[in-house]
């Protein structure tokens, strides 16, 4: 478990997927990506699926896991809209990233749909390669995909 500044970073329990499931909008805002949240992720792959709980909740999330070739792939990564703009999904991608390295990763990738400009600046500014990958997602779904070798040594707020 890492704390930080009254935060608890830690591997995701089933409930806590129900809690975030529950209060989604405050994550994704009008986006619904319930469909993405998958409790198989959190059951296989727990030690890489983490939240970031405070007094008054869970702030964050971020749901991965380590393939077989050593890459540590984000599914998943968000910020309750109140908690936004204070480092905490640094903080999360680190935690991620030390997590992924125990599991025997040597680098970090993650997607996005090209429309996402916020999550395209955001993985750019921790360091990310991006590349946009035409038919990634199907015929004519272009995907945004971000590739960074580990470790992950980024500062925060």
């Amino acid at each position: 478990m890492i704390v930080i500044m009254g935060i608890h970073i830690a591997p995701a329990a089933v409930a806590d997927f129900h809690q975030v499931l529950s209060d989604h909008s405050r994550y994704w805002g009008e986006r619904d990506l319930r469909s993405l949240h998958l409790l198989a992720l959190v059951q296989e792959f727990g030690s890489t699926c983490l939240v970031a709980r405070a007094e008054d909740g869970i702030r964050g999330y971020v749901f991965g896991f380590v393939t077989p070739d050593g890459t540590g792939y984000v599914h998943l990564i968000a910020t309750r809209e109140d908690a936004r703009g204070t480092g905490l999904g640094r903080r999360l991608y680190t935690a991620f990233a030390e997590a992924a390295e125990r599991h025997g990763a040597g680098k970090l990738k993650a997607i996005t749909s090209v429309e996402n400009t916020g999550s395209i600046a955001f993985h750019r500014s921790l360091g990310f390669d991006t590349e946009i990958v035409d038919d990634y997602n199907g015929p004519g779904r272009a995907m945004a995909v971000f590739h960074r070798d580990l470790p992950l040594d980024i500062s925060w707020p």
